[in-house]
């Protein structure tokens, strides 16, 4: 007599055949997921940039879009009685003329830091004038230029 299986043969050759391809699977899943870039193309984002944007005219005027505003150096030179201007290398007669051209200025960069670097001769009045004047016209980095100190 015969005894008869529950089972097939050839079903279980299918069932060991599957394993190793749902291996393949999952091994293809983890390189995909790992290898997929998640940031959105430039191209694609919205944008709230006008066409119009850049063509409104500047209120600032009589400027050099050249000069470099990341540090203003004012220096004093001359005589002690009669100091003699220059901030970033452009020659000014007053204090006054400072003050305006350091207004101006603190309209493009109120961060911008301004060094003030002193002649040796100069005396300290105006010195103090051209802090006052940094600080008036809204620049909170001043600070002052100095000489390394010499070896004994």
């Amino acid at each position: 007599m015969r005894v008869t299986r529950s089972y097939r043969a050839d079903a279980l050759d299918m069932n060991s055949a599957m394993t190793p391809m749902i291996d393949v699977v999952f091994l293809l899943l983890i390189f995909f997921v790992w290898t997929i870039s998640f940031q959105a193309i430039e191209r694609l984002l919205p944008s709230n940039v006008s066409r119009e944007a850049g063509k409104l005219e500047s209120n600032l005027e009589d400027l050099d879009p050249e000069v470099d505003f990341d540090r203003i150096v004012v220096r004093l030179t001359g005589e002690a009685s009669n100091p003699q201007y220059r901030v970033n290398d452009q020659v000014f007669g007053s204090a006054a003329e400072v003050r305006a051209f350091l207004q101006t200025i603190v309209a493009i960069n109120p961060d911008a830091p301004v060094v003030i670097h002193p002649d040796d001769q100069i005396e300290i009045g105006p010195v103090v004038g051209l802090l006052d004047i940094s600080r008036q016209c809204g620049f909170s980095k001043v600070s002052f230029a100095a000489k390394p100190p010499t070896a004994r």
